[in-house]
């Protein structure tokens, strides 16, 4: 399968990385010349943990890269995973990878990204996802596999397709293992509530994940903004895949101690953030709804104040 992969950041990087060596053909578009030039030179590096917990490293030479995408013309899928802020300038800018047929995967944070997209693919060929993997950039062609998980998958109707199976069958054949859901709009939103308790936080305190949980006050913070978002999705009708979302927060906390969340790792580098569209997308879509969301404005206009001030 013809692969190109938007946004070649450290998610993009793995998922390209694996897809190649499994025997894709995969090209990473990316912005950043020094990254690219490297990756094609030198292959792309990879380390991180083994299955069995030993440290490796991985080189995939096998992958190609550009910042031109005119280089690669139509393909048969593209991977989305430039940050949410950019997905309508990215997807527009490269409008020449998208034909009649090709399928389109957002794996990003956030909400918004599928219409976003539907401004230059066809929405029926649009499809979306969550996953649970970790990754962060070391350097150019450089990265680290940080942690692994559950890459989850579904149509925007709920419906399982032989399309979806393909491309579940083909990520599971890279190492990435992944499930079909026919609720995927109750993923995003489980992933967007994990993200709403975590990711300001953690960027207003300078802390990794698992701090949130050690205090009250932070915890009861944690607590206070999930539950304002659990609230909006029942008064939109999502149905969500976890009964107590503040709780599975915790446990993501808990379970990714030692991360630092993009949203940290963004202010501390001082890059714009995805905070629109994460705490900021509560807040509208609660405005929508008719439900107060105090907690997540509040966190909303810190993020903000932090990037102003930069």
């Amino acid at each position: 399968m013809r692969i190109a992969i938007i946004g070649a950041g450290a998610m993009g990087c793995l998922y390209g990385g694996l897809l190649s060596a499994s025997g894709q053909d995969v090209t990473l578009l990316d912005i950043m010349e020094d990254h690219v030039k490297e990756i094609n030179e030198n292959g792309l590096r990879m380390e991180g943990k083994s299955a069995s917990g030993s440290f490796e490293e991985q080189i995939f030479d096998t992958i190609k890269a550009t910042t031109n995408p005119l280089e690669i013309g139509v393909v048969d899928l593209v991977i989305i995973f430039v940050k949410s802020t950019f997905t309508r300038q990215a997807t527009e800018a490269n409008r020449v990878l998208f034909g009649p047929d090709t399928t389109v995967l957002t794996l990003q944070n956030g909400m918004g990204n599928v219409d976003a997209i539907a401004t230059v693919a066809d929405k029926a060929n649009i499809i979306a996802g969550t996953t649970a993997h970790g990754a962060t950039m070391l350097g150019p062609g450089h990265i680290r596999h940080a942690g692994s998980g559950k890459t989850i998958l579904g149509e925007l109707d709920g419906k399982v397709s032989k399309r979806m199976e393909e491309i579940a069958a083909l990520f599971n054949q890279a190492g990435l293992e992944t499930e079909v859901t026919e609720n995927v709009t109750g993923l995003l939103w489980d992933k967007l509530l994990v993200n709403v308790g975590i990711n300001a936080l953690t960027a207003i305190l300078g802390v990794t994940n698992g701090k949130l949980v050690e205090t009250r006050e932070s915890e009861s913070l944690l607590e206070q903004a999930v539950e304002e978002g659990k609230k909006v999705a029942e008064a939109r009708g999502v149905r969500l895949n976890h009964s107590d979302p503040v709780a599975h927060t915790k446990e993501v906390c808990r379970a990714t101690a030692e991360n630092r969340s993009s949203m940290l790792q963004d202010i501390t580098n001082g890059r714009k953030t995805e905070i629109d569209m994460i705490n900021g997308a509560i807040v509208r879509e609660g405005r929508a709804v008719s439900i107060p969301t105090p907690v997540n404005e509040l966190l909303t206009l810190l993020i903000k104040s932090k990037e102003a001030l930069k």
